[in-house]
């Protein structure tokens, strides 16, 4: 038994893989971030090369199935799935945690539109596009709000699914969003590296999230063992 206040073995080590999570991945963002500036928001080689055979090899029932697929990482259906992943997650109180998941994917935009002013990179010459688009191009708006969305159903279905349908329940959310940022550069809106962005600046969130849970769950942990003792 640990004394009140101080963290086990246990809790030390969870806390440790988020804070790895937000330095890894910050790191990389900030890389990421300030060598686009450095470029004036110009593409980078893998950008210009990856654009470019991607226009080569797109044929129209990509495009479609491209579209079909990034309609889904924005806008009222991510955000549907957002509040489903946090009714299923909270498991009692449905209502507050579909507006706790509402709410937490409301958070992750904040820090994205911010970045994305900064920098103000120009997407690719819409001529190239297969689909309609606006805004400036790093971070992928679709590709982070898709990822966020993903670790929120990822965390309800940790919660609830039963054991027979659990691996493929945990992978889902994450096959879905990763072709949703896939699907930003094969309609031609996005750079690589602006989706990459999105997935690096989702990662960070994930982890500040899981940090935040931590410390609350720190600090109203004794007070529930505590009820528990009493007769």
């Amino acid at each position: 038994m640990f004394p009140s206040g101080s963290d086990g073995p246990r809790t030390t080590r969870a806390r440790w893989l988020p804070a790895g999570l937000v330095l890894v991945c910050g790191a990389l963002l900030a890389v990421l971030v300030s060598a686009t500036a450095a470029a004036h928001g110009a593409p980078f080689v893998v950008d210009t090369a990856a654009h470019a055979w991607v226009l080569d090899h797109r044929p129209p029932w990509l495009a479609d199935l491209a579209v079909g697929v990034t309609v889904t990482g924005s806008g009222v259906p991510a955000y549907a799935l957002a509040a489903l992943g946090g009714a299923l997650a909270t498991r009692t109180d449905r209502w507050p945690g579909a507006l706790l998941g509402i709410l937490a994917l409301a958070s992750a935009q904040v820090p994205r539109i911010v970045l994305a002013s900064v920098l103000a990179r120009p997407r690719p010459s819409a001529g190239d596009w297969a689909w309609l688009a606006s805004g400036w191009a790093m971070p992928s708006g679709h590709t982070t709000t898709s990822m966020v969305v993903a670790i929120l159903l990822t965390l309800a279905a940790h919660r609830t699914a039963r054991a027979r349908w659990r691996p493929v329940l945990l992978t889902l959310p994450g096959v879905w969003a990763v072709t949703v940022g896939v699907s930003r550069v094969v309609l031609g809106m996005h750079w690589p590296t602006d989706v990459l962005a999105g997935w690096l600046l989702a990662a960070c969130w994930a982890g500040l999230a899981a940090l935040v849970l931590l410390h609350r769950r720190r600090k109203t942990g004794p007070v529930v063992s505590t009820e528990r003792q009493r007769p």
